[in-house]
């Protein structure tokens, strides 16, 4: 097997509605946009493959393999197809047919997301495959699944980071809406205090109730609720679930009439702290809020709306997929300077890395290295906020020099 050297990574910056127009450019060192940038994505994703600066001498290929934008700038697609048994190692590119199986990002949302789920492995393939049948574009703005790929998806965060995450017990949240004081909400809340149905049912026939309302009565509906939690908020009643209710009536402000404000009272409100991450396995619902985050999952896109968009919404698909069972939110706690997140599936796990010293690293690649604080050298190549290191599989153990905070992305061990 040949053996192929790092390069410097640069990604690509996606402007959603909902990013921030300073964060990710106070972390890569540059000015404020205009426009928002709301992820960087580092990956080989065909909706954004980044770009690796690599010397000419040090490739194992012909440049008529890749169309790189100069000899020395490649697309990172391009160069693990050329040669996916050294830039991969032979173990991970058998077993994910040549391909990098995780997706890095960085998030700066400063503005709510979508409410949303993910499928799994099964239920991404049958919808894709159902949807060519169909003839629908994959690029098509009411295309549902766009890959064939589950999205299992873990989030650290990098500044106190605030998501709606799964169901609370519907006990709890019929206290939470029968204390708004709207009339409307009565079916939900009888729904939600039936003795002689599971929780999950209970969930799932509210949320088939919420999203079944026609346009003008979920509209009226939203609107009542997000009112009924603004008057609360500044009156300082119903402590216990202030925040909540605070949150409501944001979402409300940026989506007047939106059914999804109900729904999304429904959902667990959690705050990350710096370093503390959470793992969103397939049919889990949540909505990130604010802050900012790595973020790292399985290659795909593939993404179910519930609301709170402008985007394609598919409630029935949503519904299809998701897990109404009620749970905690499960934070996992960094225990040292470095710490390994390994959630249970194949595609990926992530080290994040308090650099102050010299630091020798097992290549068990490939991987990704991304620096988001500080100044690094990572395999001997120079990097600061913003920027990231491909390691390929065959160049052997590295180090990491100088002061900041590093994430390392690579394949699972599941």
């Amino acid at each position: 097997m040949a053996v192929n050297t790092p390069g410097v990574l640069d990604g690509v910056i996606k402007p959603y509605s909902w990013g921030s127009t300073d964060s990710l450019a106070a972390m890569m060192g540059t000015t404020s946009t205009t426009t928002p940038q709301a992820e960087l994505w580092f990956g080989t994703h065909p909706r954004g493959p980044a770009t690796l600066l690599r010397p000419a001498a040090s490739r194992n290929v012909s440049s008529d393999a890749l169309s790189g934008v100069s000899p020395d700038v490649l697309r990172l697609d391009e160069v693990i197809a050329a040669d996916p048994q050294s830039e991969l190692g032979q173990q991970v590119a058998r077993k994910f047919a040549g391909k990098l199986p995780f997706l890095l990002k960085v998030l700066a949302v400063a503005r709510p997301l979508s409410l949303q789920v993910h499928p799994n492995a099964f239920e991404a393939q049958a919808g894709f495959e159902a949807e060519e049948q169909q003839g629908v574009r994959v690029d098509a703005a009411h295309r549902s699944f766009v890959d064939r790929n589950h999205k299992p998806e873990l989030i650290c965060a990098l500044e106190p980071f605030t998501v709606l995450c799964g169901f609370r017990e519907p006990v709890a949240t019929a206290k939470l809406l029968r204390g708004l004081g709207v009339l409307e909400l009565e079916p939900a809340v009888k729904l939600l205090q039936a003795n002689h149905s599971q929780a999950s049912d209970q969930i799932q026939q509210v949320l088939a109730w919420l999203w079944g309302l026609d346009v003008a009565s979920g509209a009226e509906l939203a609107q009542q609720v997000a009112q009924a939690c603004d008057d609360l908020v500044h009156v300082g009643s119903h402590a216990e679930f202030h925040a909540e209710m605070h949150w409501a009536a944001r979402l409300a402000e940026h989506h007047e009439g939106d059914v999804g404000v109900v729904v999304a009272l429904m959902l667990n409100l959690v705050t990350l702290q710096p370093g503390q991450a959470l793992f969103l396995e397939a049919g889990r619902l949540h909505c990130y809020l604010e802050g900012m985050a790595v973020e790292i999952m399985a290659n795909s896109d593939n993404v179910l709306r519930g609301g709170l968009t402008q985007k394609h919404v598919d409630t029935n698909a949503l519904l299809e997929v998701l897990d109404c069972r009620p749970s905690d939110v499960a934070l996992l706690t960094p225990t040292a300077s470095t710490h390994t997140f390994r959630p249970p599936v194949a595609e990926f796990r992530l080290i994040r890395m308090e650099v102050s010293r010299p630091v020798r690293c097992v290549n068990d690649g490939p991987e990704i290295a991304l620096c988001v604080v500080g100044c690094l050298s990572v395999a001997n190549q120079k990097i600061r906020g913003g920027q990231a290191v491909w390691v390929p599989a065959s160049s052997g153990d590295f180090e990491v020099a100088g002061e900041g905070l590093l994430f390392r992305a690579m394949p699972g061990d599941s």
